[in-house]
């Protein structure tokens, strides 16, 4: 038996707690872990409180991300002892996740801790970090360079936006954070965001075209908030849409991309390729300065887990949330 977040869908609804947990609940997997730390992603939250139909078997463990120490191994590329993280791949909504003390996953779902990072430091970075980390990469191999012009953040004090920010500034880019909650500007000034506008200039319905602002665009909340940043990128510009916290929808027109060339880049963090995950860890262990941590981080236990995930989905916690699955 172990500890960890049990969603349930039965005859008295939809429900999910921690709970103590039998081995045999583990699905199939060639790599056994015993987990040290998790998240809780926006994902994760619309998964413990069914406000979506993330959780597609029940019963399910949530938690998209996990880092932990392999206890046993059938696979040639891990061996006991290793540490290894797990983002995505459908684990937490059809494949037992990383919100409990023990996981079984599948070794092609698997990368090692790179050196860089502590294992609770990869868990801040999680699918959040990673995710910007791919957003900020297509940006650059479409040629969105620091001297182009302004990048724009949206869904600014959510882990993606945070990530995106601290992670463009160390590379140079001036940025504007977007957000709802404007007493958070030193915040998002803290890490790295040149300026800090209302989400309310994005968020309504808005025209086709308006003046031409924003070099690239990092956009983790979808809808009119997409439209109206395309219908503001400059010419030749790239916008990397990652999320939908607004809406999954996109109102918009034409005219943005045959008028002025832009580029609309889909982000998939969930079934990325290996290589390219590879390739955005060590990337974001070569720009990550250790003091990022501190300022984008909350740590929470097990047990704080379901009120902490409807109070994110309400929009009341900013960056990372770190689970610390051992803790008492």
């Amino acid at each position: 038996m172990f500890k960890g977040i049990l969603i349930n869908k039965d005859e008295q609804g939809y429900h999910a707690a921690l709970q103590n947990i039998d081995d045999n609940t583990l699905p199939e997997g060639d790599v056994s872990v015993n987990v040290l730390y998790s998240t809780l992603n926006y994902k994760d939250g619309l998964a413990i409180t069914g406000n979506a139909p993330v959780v597609r078997a029940f019963p399910m463990i949530p938690g998209i991300d996990l880092v932990g120490v392999v206890e046993h191994s059938n696979s040639s590329q891990f061996n006991i002892g290793d540490i290894v993280i797990q983002n995505g791949f459908g684990v937490g909504e059809n494949h037992c996740g990383g919100l409990a003390q023990k996981a079984r996953l599948k070794s092609e779902w698997l990368i090692r801790l790179p050196n860089a990072f502590t294992a609770k430091q990869s868990m801040i970075i999680g699918t959040a970090g990673y995710t910007a980390m791919l957003s900020v990469i297509a940006l650059e191999k479409n040629g969105v360079t620091a001297d182009k012009g302004e990048i724009l953040v949206t869904g600014a004090n959510g882990g993606v936006g945070s990530f995106a920010i601290a992670i463009l500034a160390k590379l140079g880019f001036t940025v504007v954070a977007s957000t709802g909650r404007m007493e958070e500007a030193s915040y998002l000034k803290s890490l790295g965001a040149s300026d800090v506008i209302h989400r309310d200039t994005l968020s309504n319905p808005g025209k086709p075209l308006t003046k031409e602002r924003w070099a690239g665009v990092i956009d983790s909340v979808g809808s009119h908030t997409l439209v109206n940043a395309c219908a503001s990128t400059k010419y030749g510009g790239t916008i990397a849409a990652c999320g939908l916290a607004q809406g999954m929808d996109f109102p918009a027109s034409v005219a943005p991309f045959i008028l002025r060339g832009i580029t609309l880049a889909g982000i998939d963090s969930v079934m990325r390729p290996i290589a390219d995950r590879k390739e955005a860890w060590q990337r974001l262990a070569d720009i990550l300065e250790p003091s990022v941590f501190d300022d984008i981080a909350k740590e929470i236990k097990l047990a704080e887990v379901v009120e902490t995930a409807n109070q994110l989905l309400a929009g009341k916690v900013r960056g990372r949330v770190v689970v610390d699955v051992q803790a008492d």
